[in-house]
């Protein structure tokens, strides 16, 4: 399956060194204990080489607890939700920073780290080994552009950045309970349609952001053209959660490595902060009148 996001590819995110073969394979690929479905828990077979085990040996192991995630070694949802708390925790300290610290009028800082954000976040998606302290880093250095960010609009309209945190949690919750719901159905097709317009809608905006630069451009934070931007903005958002969720249901499933709950905060993270941006869009745009 392809990105989940425009802008950082996340295909084969979880299979790429996740330690099996696809989301639908629950044992490893050349693992040594085939199709075994005691694999890496405490039932496992026996090395070879080694004496078989006794009667009361085998006894013991049948009626003791089962091996949990802690002992495979497997991702779990209570991992996700851990690792994703911490990294958006990590992106509300860095946006306080900002708020307390900079003029509500200077962006250089703000641009800054939003540049040094998309680089680690780009070195996070196409490393193979996921980084915990690189996931962190990105996080906080989104954060901090946030939070310039926000405290300009802020400024301009007053509550503006709690209506755009209650906005994203909004769509991030009614998504989440379509996704649950089996309303939605994600499908290669699904995927690849609303990725293209994804990256379509992302190099526009770009090279809007260019020519702005140099005078030219169009406004995308108010009007009717800054309404229809942020609501197309905040519907991809929702799509890519629909990507992150099944990404993650699926690699919950086929028995991905512990680590890689950090990739999966690392997605959900970038999805969230997708939304809140076009939220705050959004909202300016139907408030410029303000």
């Amino acid at each position: 399956m392809r990105s989940s996001n425009p802008v950082f590819s996340r295909e084969g995110s979880f299979t790429r060194d996740s330690g099996y073969a696809g989301f639908g394979n629950t044992a490893q690929a050349g693992s040594p204990y085939g199709n075994n479905p005691y694999a890496g828990t405490q039932y496992a077979q026996q090395p070879q080489g080694q004496a078989p085990m006794t009667d009361e040996q085998l006894y013991e192991l049948y009626n003791g607890p089962s091996a949990g995630p802690g002992a495979t070694g497997r991702m779990t949802l209570d991992d996700v939700l851990a690792r994703t708390a911490m990294t958006l925790l990590t992106v509300v300290a860095g946006g306080a920073v900002a708020w307390f610290t900079l003029p509500f009028e200077n962006f250089g800082f703000a641009v800054g780290a939003s540049l040094v954000a998309m680089i680690v976040g780009l070195v996070v998606q196409f490393r193979q080994k996921i980084s915990p302290g690189l996931v962190l880093a990105y996080a906080a250095f989104q954060g901090f552009a946030l939070g310039g960010v926000t405290h300009f609009l802020n400024t301009l309209f007053q509550g503006i950045a709690v209506q755009a945190v209650l906005g994203t949690a909004a769509v991030f919750g009614a998504t989440l309970y379509v996704y649950k719901s089996g309303r939605l159905r994600v499908s290669a097709k699904y995927a690849r349609i609303g990725t293209a317009i994804g990256l379509g809608f992302s190099l526009l905006l770009l090279i809007n952001c260019i020519a702005w630069g140099f005078g030219g451009g169009f406004n995308t934070w108010g009007g009717p053209l800054g309404v229809g931007i942020g609501l197309i903005g905040v519907a991809l958002g929702a799509f890519y959660l629909t990507l992150d969720f099944n990404e993650i249901e699926q690699a919950i499933a086929g028995g991905a490595r512990q680590e890689e709950s950090w990739r999966a905060a690392f997605g959900l993270t970038f999805s969230l902060v997708w939304i809140y941006i076009e939220m705050l869009r959004l909202i300016a745009s139907l408030r410029g009148d303000d």
